[in-house]
Formats: structure tokens, C-alpha cells, sequence
């Protein structure tokens, strides 16, 4: 679909937003669900805390959050939820009953996106919350383009390089670990050469749709790194770990039998380097690096192989 039809088109799926309502006072949740349950999900809680708790567990697509509430008030729940990197993005409206012009300058520094004083007018509130969440979609819609490999559909280069860097930098404040695995088809212009670039583009979906589903964690994930060459960043991961994974790939892109006669093993196959983050130096290009010397190692032992530390061409 075009995108400007996708972006025209972006209040069909509203239905399906879940709006979390913050306020400490369940007279007040109760007034909102009344007035947005028939056409959305409502998630209610009465603190800043549990707020906070659930934000991280499963973002909602929009919040309408209460300024003055006991314990954590609505800005300080505002900010913590804007420094994180999970909910960093989820569109803010406040909720007060008092609202002089310090007020909203503090609603806006704290993130918010929107504000709306109590008590509140039903139409001001379901044609504000419609808009936000609106904007929201058409966002993603555009974010998810910028980010996504249009052959295969998974995460492309850019995602991979920018999720690296926000993954090294949580391993340096927690001192955990993560796996990389670099992933290359092997003799992939043969592969083209004898069946054609159509076939080619048929194969690159399905070793990308294999990888996909290698995976079983919401934190994995899989992004085409260049032409025939596939990423898995593993988060608190280590080589063990990663081996399994590396051997599960191996085992269902065999099982796929993707017939190439140019290869010695007559099917399509993959050669797999393995790293780890702390291997590396958490430097972002001595992680890939590190990880495809592996993955060179695979192919000079004769394809088809896993290589990583302490483990060479298995």
C-alpha cells in the first residue's frame, strides 16, 4: 500500500490502542472509561509506581497521567518513563485541575505531550486522545519503513547498528553479556547465477523467515546485515547459548532443503561466526569484527561450519 494511504488510513487500527489511565482517585479512572472504553482497550492503575511497572512490562500506546498524585507525581512518573528507551516514546497527556502557566511549562519539561484540566470535557478528551494516537501510528508507520529490509521484512542494517549501541551500553551499566551472530549463505552468487535473482529473492525470505523463528525471546532479534549476510544479537546471551542457537539455525535451514547443485552440500547452508560483547571490548565495530573472523574461519574450514571462541569450524 502507499504510504500516504498507510499514513490516511492510520485511524482504522485505533481500536486495537490500549490507552493507560493513571490517577489516584478511581472516581476519576471510572469517568475516562466511561468516555473511551467503547472505543479502546483502558488500562487503569492509581500510582506512579505501578505505572512505571507496567509501562516496562507492555507499553501502552498513550497515557493520560494525573500531575498531582501521592508518592510519585505525574511529572516525576513522566520523566522516569522518558529516559527509558523502552518507553521513552509513549505520547503523555496530563490530566490537572490546576493549571497555571508554571504548570504547563512543567508539564512540557517533564516530556508531556499534551495536557488536559479537569473536569474534563468529553469531547476535548476523545478528539485529543484520537489525534495523539493518530500521530502515534502514522509515526511508527514511518519509523518501522526507516527500519525494516524491504525483501525480507526483518530489521535492516541501520536498526542493527543503532540497537548495538544501546545494547552495549546497558551491558556496561549492568555487566552482563550478549552474543552476535554473523550468519553468510553460502556460495549465495552461484546460488543467483544458476537459478536466478528472483530465486535468489525467494531464498533471502526464507532464511529469513528460518532465523526469525529460531528465535524465542521478545529481546532477540534478527536483522539483514547486507546482501547475503544476516545478524542475531542475543541480549544475556553467552557462547553456550548462542552455540544452540547457531546449531538450531543450521539444522532447520538444512531441513528447508533449498536445493543448490553449485554447493557441495547440494543445499542451501550457512556459515556462522559467534562472538560475544565482552569478547570484544564493547567497542561496536571490534564486535563485529571480532564476530566475523569467526564467521571467516567457518568459511575457510569449508563452509557450512560455526566458529567461536575456544570452538573453530564445528
Amino acid at each position: 500500500m502507499p504510504i500516504n494511504l498507510l499514513l490516511d488510513n492510520a485511524e482504522l487500527d485505533l481500536s486495537r490502542a490500549q490507552i493507560l489511565v493513571v490517577d489516584d482517585k478511581p472516581v476519576h479512572i471510572q469517568t475516562i472509561y466511561n468516555l473511551l472504553s467503547d472505543d479502546y482497550e483502558i488500562l487503569a492503575t492509581t500510582s506512579g509506581e505501578d505505572a512505571i511497572d507496567l509501562c516496562y512490562d507492555t507499553p501502552p500506546d498513550l497515557i493520560l497521567l494525573d500531575v498531582i498524585m501521592p508518592g510519585l507525581s505525574g511529572l516525576e512518573t513522566c520523566r522516569i518513563l522518558k529516559q527509558n528507551e523502552g518507553t521513552r516514546r509513549i505520547p503523555i497527556i496530563f490530566l490537572t485541575s490546576v493549571m497555571e502557566q508554571e504548570d504547563e511549562t512543567a508539564c512540557w519539561e517533564n516530556g508531556g505531550i499534551d495536557f488536559i484540566t479537569k473536569p474534563v470535557n468529553p469531547i476535548t478528551l476523545k478528539n485529543r486522545v484520537k489525534a495523539h494516537l493518530t500521530l502515534k501510528y502514522q509515526t511508527d508507520i514511518l519509523a518501522n519503513m526507516a527500519y525494516i529490509d524491504g525483501l525480507t521484512g526483518i530489521y535492516n542494517r541501520r536498526y542493527f547498528d543503532e540497537h548495538l549501541i544501546k545494547e552495549i551500553e546497558h551491558i556496561n551499566r549492568t555487566h552482563t553479556d550478549s552474543a552476535l551472530l554473523i550468519m553468510d549463505i553460502d556460495h549465495f552468487k552461484q546460488y543467483n547465477d544458476t537459478y536466478g535473482h528472483i530465486a535468489g529473492d525467494k531464498a533471502l525470505k526464507i532464511v529469513a523467515n528460518i532465523l526469525k523463528s529460531a528465535l524465542k525471546r521478545p529481546t532477540d532479534f534478527v536483522a539483514r546485515y547486507g546482501g547475503e549476510e544476516f545478524v542475531i544479537l542475543l541480549p544475556e546471551t553467552y557462547l553456550d547459548g548462542a552455540f544452540y542457537v547457531a546449531k538450531r539455525i543450521q539444522e532447520n535451514i538444512k531441513l528447508a532443503n533449498i536445493e543448490h547443485i553449485k554447493s557441495k552440500e547440494k543445499v542451501l547452508s550457512l556459515s556462522i561466526g559467534i562472538s560475544t560483547i565482552a569478547q570484544s571490548n564493547k567497542a561496536e565495530m571490534n564486535i563485529i569484527k571480532h564476530a566475523d573472523s569467526f564467521l571467516y574461519q567457518s568459511k575457510i574450514a569449508g563452509r557450512n561450519r560455526i566458529s567461536m571462541p575456544e570452538m573453530v569450524a564445528i
